[in-house]
Protein backbone atom coordinates (compact mmCIF):
# COMPACT_ATOMS: atom_id res chain seq x y z
CA UNK A 1 0.00 0.00 0.00
CA UNK A 2 1.26 3.60 -1.01
CA UNK A 3 2.46 5.82 2.29
CA UNK A 4 0.48 8.90 2.40
CA UNK A 5 1.51 12.17 3.41
CA UNK A 6 0.42 13.95 6.85
CA UNK A 7 -1.50 16.30 4.32
CA UNK A 8 -3.15 13.54 2.56
CA UNK A 9 -6.67 14.31 3.91
CA UNK A 10 -5.98 18.10 2.71
CA UNK A 11 -5.59 17.11 -0.81
CA UNK A 12 -8.35 14.76 -0.66
CA UNK A 13 -10.60 17.69 0.35
CA UNK A 14 -8.96 20.13 -2.09
CA UNK A 15 -10.20 17.57 -5.09
CA UNK A 16 -6.30 16.39 -6.30
CA UNK A 17 -6.36 14.26 -8.79
CA UNK A 18 -4.40 11.59 -6.66
CA UNK A 19 -1.25 8.71 -8.26
CA UNK A 20 1.26 6.70 -6.90
CA UNK A 21 4.88 8.02 -6.89
CA UNK A 22 8.32 6.60 -5.43
CA UNK A 23 6.08 4.39 -3.30
CA UNK A 24 3.66 7.26 -2.08
CA UNK A 25 0.09 8.49 -2.93
CA UNK A 26 0.18 12.04 -4.08
CA UNK A 27 -1.56 15.07 -5.44
CA UNK A 28 -0.52 14.64 -9.62
CA UNK A 29 -2.69 18.19 -9.94
CA UNK A 30 -5.70 20.16 -8.79
CA UNK A 31 -7.11 22.39 -11.31
CA UNK A 32 -5.12 21.16 -14.01
CA UNK A 33 -1.11 20.35 -13.83
CA UNK A 34 -0.78 23.40 -17.13
CA UNK A 35 -2.71 25.92 -15.12
CA UNK A 36 -0.83 25.29 -12.24
CA UNK A 37 2.78 25.09 -14.31
CA UNK A 38 1.43 28.97 -15.19
CA UNK A 39 0.95 29.70 -11.68
CA UNK A 40 4.46 29.12 -10.72
CA UNK A 41 6.14 31.01 -13.29
CA UNK A 42 3.96 34.04 -13.35
CA UNK A 43 2.17 34.12 -9.57
CA UNK A 44 3.13 31.61 -7.21
CA UNK A 45 1.89 28.11 -6.25
CA UNK A 46 2.10 25.39 -3.21
CA UNK A 47 3.16 22.31 -3.33
CA UNK A 48 3.64 19.20 -0.33
CA UNK A 49 6.90 17.51 -1.00
CA UNK A 50 6.55 15.63 2.18
CA UNK A 51 7.07 12.40 0.50
CA UNK A 52 11.15 13.67 0.09
CA UNK A 53 13.10 11.93 2.97
CA UNK A 54 14.98 13.52 5.73
CA UNK A 55 17.74 11.88 7.30
CA UNK A 56 20.25 13.80 10.44
CA UNK A 57 23.73 13.19 10.54
CA UNK A 58 24.95 14.32 14.16
CA UNK A 59 28.08 14.47 16.47
CA UNK A 60 31.56 15.28 16.45
CA UNK A 61 32.48 13.00 13.13
CA UNK A 62 29.57 14.53 11.51
CA UNK A 63 31.41 16.71 9.47
CA UNK A 64 33.46 14.17 8.06
CA UNK A 65 31.25 11.25 7.29
CA UNK A 66 29.61 14.22 5.16
CA UNK A 67 32.36 14.99 3.86
CA UNK A 68 32.94 11.65 2.60
CA UNK A 69 29.86 10.36 1.26
CA UNK A 70 28.98 13.71 -1.04
CA UNK A 71 31.01 15.08 -3.94
CA UNK A 72 30.75 19.33 -2.90
CA UNK A 73 33.08 20.36 0.06
CA UNK A 74 30.95 21.30 3.19
CA UNK A 75 33.76 22.69 4.46
CA UNK A 76 32.38 26.04 3.41
CA UNK A 77 29.38 25.83 5.03
CA UNK A 78 28.59 27.64 7.93
CA UNK A 79 25.52 27.04 10.59
CA UNK A 80 21.84 28.20 8.12
CA UNK A 81 23.92 27.24 4.77
CA UNK A 82 23.36 24.24 2.45
CA UNK A 83 24.62 22.91 -1.17
CA UNK A 84 23.11 20.58 -3.62
CA UNK A 85 25.45 17.56 -3.80
CA UNK A 86 25.53 14.05 -4.34
CA UNK A 87 26.14 10.59 -3.62
CA UNK A 88 28.36 8.35 -5.77
CA UNK A 89 29.03 4.68 -5.83
CA UNK A 90 32.73 3.81 -6.06
CA UNK A 91 32.08 3.61 -10.45
CA UNK A 92 31.80 7.29 -10.14
CA UNK A 93 27.50 6.39 -10.62
CA UNK A 94 25.15 8.96 -9.17
CA UNK A 95 23.20 7.35 -6.49
CA UNK A 96 21.12 9.58 -4.76
CA UNK A 97 21.08 13.57 -5.31
CA UNK A 98 20.61 15.59 -2.38
CA UNK A 99 20.26 19.40 0.05
CA UNK A 100 22.43 18.97 2.72
CA UNK A 101 22.00 22.12 5.19
CA UNK A 102 24.22 22.82 8.56
CA UNK A 103 21.78 22.75 10.99
CA UNK A 104 24.59 23.17 14.21
CA UNK A 105 28.04 22.83 14.55
CA UNK A 106 27.65 18.94 14.50
CA UNK A 107 24.29 18.49 12.95
CA UNK A 108 23.66 17.78 9.14
CA UNK A 109 20.52 17.12 7.25
CA UNK A 110 20.23 15.78 4.11
CA UNK A 111 16.99 16.13 2.29
CA UNK A 112 17.16 13.44 -0.08
CA UNK A 113 14.36 11.94 -2.78
CA UNK A 114 11.65 9.62 -1.60
CA UNK A 115 12.21 6.74 -4.11
CA UNK A 116 15.69 6.27 -2.27
CA UNK A 117 14.98 7.25 1.59
CA UNK A 118 15.54 4.08 2.58
CA UNK A 119 18.35 2.60 1.11
CA UNK A 120 20.01 6.16 1.45
CA UNK A 121 19.63 5.76 4.98
CA UNK A 122 21.27 2.48 5.22
CA UNK A 123 24.06 3.11 3.89
CA UNK A 124 25.21 6.50 5.19
CA UNK A 125 24.53 4.37 8.45
CA UNK A 126 26.88 1.58 7.36
CA UNK A 127 29.55 4.24 6.36
CA UNK A 128 28.94 6.33 9.14
CA UNK A 129 29.67 3.15 11.28
CA UNK A 130 30.22 4.48 14.88
CA UNK A 131 31.89 7.58 13.91
CA UNK A 132 28.45 9.93 13.64
CA UNK A 133 24.93 9.09 15.03
CA UNK A 134 22.16 8.62 11.47
CA UNK A 135 19.08 9.46 12.09
CA UNK A 136 16.10 8.83 10.05
CA UNK A 137 13.48 12.04 10.45
CA UNK A 138 11.44 11.60 7.27
CA UNK A 139 8.06 10.64 9.39
CA UNK A 140 8.07 13.14 12.16
CA UNK A 141 8.94 15.84 9.42
CA UNK A 142 6.92 17.11 6.41
CA UNK A 143 8.24 19.48 4.01
CA UNK A 144 5.90 22.07 1.85
CA UNK A 145 7.33 24.03 -1.10
CA UNK A 146 6.08 27.69 -1.93
CA UNK A 147 7.17 28.84 -5.47
CA UNK A 148 7.40 31.52 -7.75
CA UNK A 149 7.97 35.42 -8.12
CA UNK A 150 5.14 35.94 -5.55
CA UNK A 151 6.69 33.28 -3.34
CA UNK A 152 8.30 36.21 -0.79
CA UNK A 153 5.37 38.33 -0.92
CA UNK A 154 3.30 36.00 0.05
CA UNK A 155 5.60 34.41 2.77
CA UNK A 156 6.10 38.10 4.32
CA UNK A 157 2.69 38.19 5.32
CA UNK A 158 2.76 35.17 7.93
CA UNK A 159 6.29 35.76 9.43
CA UNK A 160 9.05 38.35 10.94
CA UNK A 161 11.89 36.17 9.74
CA UNK A 162 14.25 38.58 7.03
CA UNK A 163 13.48 36.59 3.46
CA UNK A 164 14.62 39.24 1.97
CA UNK A 165 18.25 38.46 3.50
CA UNK A 166 17.48 34.82 2.83
CA UNK A 167 20.14 33.99 -0.13
CA UNK A 168 19.76 30.96 -2.05
CA UNK A 169 20.72 27.52 -0.55
CA UNK A 170 20.59 29.53 3.15
CA UNK A 171 18.09 28.92 5.95
CA UNK A 172 16.47 30.39 8.78
CA UNK A 173 14.50 29.07 11.82
CA UNK A 174 11.71 30.83 13.04
CA UNK A 175 7.55 30.86 13.41
CA UNK A 176 5.48 31.09 9.87
CA UNK A 177 1.95 31.70 11.06
CA UNK A 178 2.83 30.29 14.63
CA UNK A 179 4.29 27.16 13.56
CA UNK A 180 8.04 26.37 14.24
CA UNK A 181 9.52 26.30 10.87
CA UNK A 182 13.12 25.65 9.11
CA UNK A 183 12.61 28.13 6.15
CA UNK A 184 15.00 27.60 2.86
CA UNK A 185 15.42 29.44 -0.28
CA UNK A 186 15.88 26.74 -2.57
CA UNK A 187 13.09 24.62 -4.82
CA UNK A 188 13.23 22.28 -8.01
CA UNK A 189 11.14 24.72 -10.34
CA UNK A 190 13.94 26.93 -11.65
CA UNK A 191 11.83 30.02 -10.35
CA UNK A 192 12.53 31.59 -6.59
CA UNK A 193 10.69 29.95 -3.37
CA UNK A 194 10.75 28.86 -0.28
CA UNK A 195 11.23 25.25 0.83
CA UNK A 196 9.75 24.97 4.84
CA UNK A 197 10.19 21.95 6.82
CA UNK A 198 8.34 21.57 10.09
CA UNK A 199 7.00 18.67 12.57
CA UNK A 200 4.48 16.26 10.40
CA UNK A 201 1.76 17.25 13.48
CA UNK A 202 2.20 20.79 12.49
CA UNK A 203 1.48 20.30 8.19
CA UNK A 204 -2.25 21.03 8.15
CA UNK A 205 -1.94 23.85 10.04
CA UNK A 206 1.12 25.61 8.12
CA UNK A 207 -0.54 24.43 4.66
CA UNK A 208 -3.75 26.16 5.48
CA UNK A 209 -1.91 29.35 6.19
CA UNK A 210 0.24 29.39 3.65
CA UNK A 211 -1.92 28.27 0.76
CA UNK A 212 -4.17 31.53 2.29
CA UNK A 213 -1.50 33.49 1.49
CA UNK A 214 -1.06 32.19 -1.40
CA UNK A 215 -4.40 32.65 -2.36
CA UNK A 216 -4.25 36.00 -1.83
CA UNK A 217 -1.41 36.44 -4.35
CA UNK A 218 -3.80 34.77 -7.19
CA UNK A 219 -1.97 31.38 -6.38
CA UNK A 220 -2.82 27.80 -6.43
CA UNK A 221 -2.14 24.51 -4.75
CA UNK A 222 -0.23 22.36 -7.19
CA UNK A 223 0.62 19.16 -7.88
CA UNK A 224 3.68 16.86 -8.87
CA UNK A 225 2.26 17.00 -12.54
CA UNK A 226 3.30 20.45 -12.53
CA UNK A 227 6.54 20.16 -10.97
CA UNK A 228 7.69 17.69 -13.18
CA UNK A 229 7.33 20.09 -16.64
CA UNK A 230 8.78 22.91 -14.43
CA UNK A 231 12.15 21.15 -13.49
CA UNK A 232 12.28 19.92 -17.41
CA UNK A 233 12.12 23.54 -18.55
CA UNK A 234 14.43 24.52 -15.84
CA UNK A 235 17.00 21.94 -17.30
CA UNK A 236 17.46 20.26 -13.57
CA UNK A 237 17.88 16.15 -13.94
CA UNK A 238 15.30 13.90 -12.02
CA UNK A 239 17.61 11.20 -9.82
CA UNK A 240 16.59 7.72 -11.20
CA UNK A 241 15.42 8.84 -14.39
CA UNK A 242 17.85 11.78 -16.09
CA UNK A 243 20.73 9.96 -13.88
CA UNK A 244 21.48 7.16 -12.09
CA UNK A 245 23.93 4.82 -11.03
CA UNK A 246 24.79 4.08 -14.59
CA UNK A 247 26.00 7.61 -15.39
CA UNK A 248 28.15 10.17 -13.61
CA UNK A 249 27.81 13.65 -12.54
CA UNK A 250 30.28 14.69 -15.24
CA UNK A 251 27.83 13.02 -18.11
CA UNK A 252 24.85 14.76 -16.47
CA UNK A 253 26.61 18.48 -16.33
CA UNK A 254 26.91 18.24 -13.17
CA UNK A 255 30.63 19.08 -13.25
CA UNK A 256 30.43 22.23 -10.98
CA UNK A 257 29.10 20.21 -8.42
CA UNK A 258 31.82 18.06 -7.72
CA UNK A 259 35.20 19.53 -5.55
CA UNK A 260 37.65 16.79 -6.94
CA UNK A 261 40.37 19.28 -4.83
CA UNK A 262 38.35 18.42 -1.36
CA UNK A 263 40.17 15.27 -0.92
CA UNK A 264 38.89 11.72 -1.01
CA UNK A 265 35.02 10.87 -1.15
CA UNK A 266 33.29 7.79 -2.23
CA UNK A 267 33.67 8.10 -6.11
CA UNK A 268 36.49 10.47 -6.67
CA UNK A 269 39.12 7.66 -7.77
CA UNK A 270 37.10 6.82 -11.14
CA UNK A 271 35.78 10.60 -11.42
CA UNK A 272 39.13 11.75 -11.98
CA UNK A 273 39.65 9.65 -14.10
CA UNK A 274 36.68 10.88 -16.27
CA UNK A 275 37.96 14.45 -15.57
CA UNK A 276 41.16 13.38 -17.40
CA UNK A 277 40.32 11.58 -20.25
CA UNK A 278 37.19 12.89 -20.98
CA UNK A 279 33.13 12.20 -21.39
CA UNK A 280 31.79 9.95 -24.07
CA UNK A 281 28.60 11.22 -23.50
CA UNK A 282 26.40 14.29 -21.97
CA UNK A 283 23.18 15.01 -21.28
CA UNK A 284 21.59 17.51 -23.50
CA UNK A 285 18.90 19.77 -24.00
CA UNK A 286 16.55 18.65 -27.65
CA UNK A 287 14.09 20.93 -28.76
CA UNK A 288 11.93 19.48 -31.60
CA UNK A 289 11.13 20.80 -34.80
CA UNK A 290 7.59 19.26 -35.24
CA UNK A 291 4.91 18.45 -32.59
CA UNK A 292 5.46 14.90 -30.44
CA UNK A 293 6.66 14.20 -27.17
CA UNK A 294 10.13 12.55 -26.71
CA UNK A 295 9.60 10.06 -24.23
CA UNK A 296 12.31 8.09 -21.77
CA UNK A 297 14.52 5.37 -24.26
CA UNK A 298 13.58 7.04 -27.21
CA UNK A 299 16.20 7.11 -29.77
CA UNK A 300 18.16 9.68 -31.06
CA UNK A 301 19.53 9.83 -34.64
CA UNK A 302 22.31 11.60 -36.33
CA UNK A 303 22.81 10.79 -39.74
CA UNK A 304 21.86 7.48 -39.75
CA UNK A 305 23.38 6.86 -36.43
CA UNK A 306 21.89 6.43 -33.16
CA UNK A 307 23.84 8.50 -30.80
CA UNK A 308 22.12 8.74 -27.59
CA UNK A 309 18.58 8.20 -26.06
CA UNK A 310 15.86 10.48 -24.26
CA UNK A 311 15.65 10.35 -20.55
CA UNK A 312 12.82 13.00 -20.10
CA UNK A 313 10.67 14.87 -22.29
CA UNK A 314 6.78 16.94 -22.42
CA UNK A 315 5.37 19.98 -24.12
CA UNK A 316 6.70 23.30 -22.54
CA UNK A 317 3.53 24.83 -21.05
CA UNK A 318 5.87 28.46 -20.34
CA UNK A 319 7.28 27.91 -23.97
CA UNK A 320 4.94 26.08 -26.13
CA UNK A 321 7.87 23.81 -28.14
CA UNK A 322 8.27 19.73 -27.76
CA UNK A 323 11.49 19.71 -25.12
CA UNK A 324 13.36 17.12 -23.76
CA UNK A 325 16.57 15.95 -22.00
CA UNK A 326 18.74 13.58 -23.64
CA UNK A 327 22.30 11.33 -23.31
CA UNK A 328 24.35 11.52 -26.74
CA UNK A 329 27.42 10.75 -27.76
CA UNK A 330 30.08 13.71 -27.00
CA UNK A 331 30.36 14.60 -31.03
CA UNK A 332 26.79 15.25 -31.22
CA UNK A 333 26.33 17.08 -27.95
CA UNK A 334 26.99 20.85 -29.65
CA UNK A 335 24.27 22.88 -29.17
CA UNK A 336 22.89 23.44 -32.62
CA UNK A 337 23.81 20.52 -33.76
CA UNK A 338 20.99 18.57 -36.00
CA UNK A 339 19.71 15.58 -34.85
CA UNK A 340 15.95 13.26 -34.97
CA UNK A 341 14.29 11.65 -32.32
CA UNK A 342 12.10 8.56 -32.66
CA UNK A 343 8.91 8.57 -31.77
CA UNK A 344 6.45 5.48 -32.45
CA UNK A 345 8.47 4.33 -35.64
CA UNK A 346 8.92 8.15 -37.28
CA UNK A 347 12.08 9.92 -36.89
CA UNK A 348 11.22 13.77 -35.88
CA UNK A 349 13.70 16.17 -36.96
CA UNK A 350 15.10 18.20 -33.43
CA UNK A 351 18.27 20.14 -32.91
CA UNK A 352 20.46 19.99 -29.35
CA UNK A 353 19.94 23.15 -27.32
CA UNK A 354 20.90 24.50 -23.98
CA UNK A 355 19.69 22.00 -21.22
CA UNK A 356 18.27 25.30 -19.57
CA UNK A 357 15.33 25.84 -21.86
CA UNK A 358 13.61 28.75 -19.37
CA UNK A 359 15.49 30.86 -17.37
CA UNK A 360 13.04 33.34 -14.94
CA UNK A 361 13.27 36.94 -15.35
CA UNK A 362 15.11 38.62 -11.91
CA UNK A 363 12.34 40.66 -10.56
CA UNK A 364 12.66 44.13 -8.79
CA UNK A 365 10.32 44.24 -5.79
Amino acid sequence: MARRTPLFDVHRALGARMGEFAGWEMPLSYRGAAEEHRAVRERCALFDVSHMGEIELRGPGAAVVCQELTVNDIRRLRIGDGQYTLFCNQRGGVLDDLIVVRLGAERYLLVVNAANTATDYAWVRARAGERAEVVDRSAELALLALQGPEAERALRTLTALDLAALRPFTALEGPVAGVRTLVSRTGYTGEDGFELLVAASDAPRLWEAVLDATRRRDGLPAGLGARDTLRLEAGLPLCGTDMDETTTPLEAGLAWVVKLGKGDFVGRAALAEQAARGVVRRLVGIELAEPGVPRHGCAVWRDGDAVGSVTSGTRSPTLGRYIGLAYVTAGAAAPGTPVAVEIRGRRVPARVVARTFYRRVQRED
